[in-house]
């Protein structure tokens, strides 16, 4: 594949394509400016050499300059076509009206010719010179422009790159219908970024470009000398979306490393947390199966028990284990509806293992929240708070209306989290410093996941006197 950069430096221009600047420039001229500028040009020319006409005390050099400026002004409003046909005009109704013998084209004085002569040269020239300072401060706004969207794609992170932006800037800058950067060939062609209308048919332009795109645009054939400069936004425009597909890659590979992790976690915890419990429920149920061994009624309920008790942490763990799969591969359901705050927190109070105290506000107005998801969330951060708590030191349960929403408040007085730490907790299966027993450390980062599921917000603090408080703002059901 050739190099794009010595495409548009080495390879001359097709005879279709040399032509772009002056064919667009000669159509602007020849539509709506050139039939302005003569329109001008009429009207000015007959204005003037009406009251010039009336006037008989201005002498030839100041008639001269008058028509000079009436000349540099339809020069600007047409081109140089233009302003040459009005200074050639201006010349003969100059020797018609002004130079002796008066209403002919003849000149009586040999420097009245030259003066004609030099008039319709400095015209000309002016009207030259007006163009061309017009092409180039259109070609420096044109630079200007490529310069500020080239700079905006270098400056840009590699994850925010818009090849999209770069496209436009060529289709509204060069007139074109749509323009594409596309991968493949033939039926496998693929558009990586396009703008404007799908167009069919053969393109105006189609110039290689990075990692095997192209630049197609459809729209006026002509190109010409900005090819160079097409060619730099198209490699900008290609750039742009190569770092875009490099940076989403970069995403999936940290999505599957985040997902290896997570793996690798689960893994670790079937190995060590599920195991406990299955443990003490097989030791339990093999002793009570040995026919040799007479159990005491007391010694029976111990075993029975320990195995309520270790198939109970099995349930929680499974339920946890599955929560964080639907969280993670996005199949959670969220039922927003009212709901009373009472109801939910004496709910999960009954349902965790714990001494709870609940101090629950009157009137408490309904929020806006899942029932199910917000009953489990509390009932998560009231097991956290148990395992923390010190024996003898019940969770507390707090509810009360604050602002413009209700806040919930599950205080426990053990140990407390480092504020440095305090975000840490609701990472998955992470439990600080190992201090708790039993789980896979899935309880507060489930409460977390299912809290952004409601739009709950769900904030750590230390609680005073020592010891960690969870405090969920859940909003008003209006």
């Amino acid at each position: 594949m050739a190099n794009p950069s010595e495409d548009a430096q080495g390879e001359p221009d097709p005879p279709a394509l040399s032509a772009r600047s002056g064919a667009r420039r000669g159509w602007q001229v020849g539509g709506r400016r050139l039939v302005g500028a003569l329109v001008l040009g009429l009207v000015g020319l007959s204005t003037l050499t009406t009251l010039l006409d009336s006037r008989a005390d201005l002498g030839l050099g100041s008639i001269l300059l008058l028509y000079l400026l009436l000349v540099v002004i339809v020069a600007v409003v047409g081109g140089p076509a233009a302003g040459l046909s009005a200074a050639v005009a201006a010349d003969l109704l100059v020797n018609w009206y002004f130079i002796p013998p008066y209403h002919t084209l003849l000149v009586d004085r040999r420097d009245n010719v030259v003066t004609l002569l030099v008039f319709v040269a400095v015209a000309g020239t002016v009207a030259a010179l007006v163009e061309v300072a017009a092409r180039e401060r259109a070609a420096a706004g044109r630079s200007q422009a490529e310069a500020s969207v080239l700079a905006g794609v270098a400056a840009a992170p590699i994850e925010t790159s818009d090849p999209v932006a770069v496209l436009e800037h060529i289709r509204t800058q060069f007139e074109m219908t749509s323009v594409a950067l596309v991968e493949g060939t033939g039926a496998e062609q693929r558009h990586v970024a396009a703008v404007g209308q799908p167009a069919q048919g053969r393109a105006a332009l189609d110039l290689p470009m990075l990692a095997g795109m192209r630049l197609v645009a459809h729209g006026p054939a002509s190109i010409g000398a900005d090819r160079r400069t097409l060619t730099r936004l198209g490699l900008a425009a290609s750039r742009a979306a190569q770092g875009r597909a490099l940076a989403a890659e970069a995403a999936r590979a940290e999505h599957l490393a985040a997902v290896d992790r997570v793996r690798s976690a689960l893994l670790a915890a079937v190995g060590h947390d599920l195991r406990t419990p299955l443990a003490g429920i097989k030791a339990a149920v093999s002793g009570l199966r040995q026919p040799e061994v007479e159990w005491t009624p007391e010694q029976s309920r111990d075993l029975l028990a320990t195995i309520e008790d270790s198939a109970d942490r099995l349930d929680a763990l499974v339920a946890n284990l599955l929560d964080m799969s639907r969280l993670q591969a996005g199949a959670l359901s969220v039922a927003l509806q009212p709901v009373s705050v009472e109801e939910v927190v004496v709910r999960a109070a009954l349902e965790a293992d714990a001494t709870v105290t609940i101090d629950v506000a009157e009137d408490l107005p309904p929020v806006r929240a899942d029932p199910g998801l917000l009953e489990r969330v509390v009932a998560n951060l009231v097991d956290n708070a148990r395992r923390f708590s010190p024996p003898g030191r019940p969770v507390e349960l707090r509810a009360s209306l604050e602002d413009d929403g209700v806040r919930v408040r599950v205080v426990d007085h053990g140990p407390g989290v480092p504020a440095s730490a305090l975000e840490q907790v609701f990472t998955p299966f992470q439990r600080l410093d190992d201090r708790s027993s039993g789980g896979v450390g899935l309880g507060l980062a489930i409460a977390r996941g299912f809290c952004e599921a409601m739009g709950v917000k769900l904030e750590p603090s230390a609680t005073r006197g020592g010891g960690l408080t969870m405090t969920l703002s859940l909003p008003l059901h209006r």
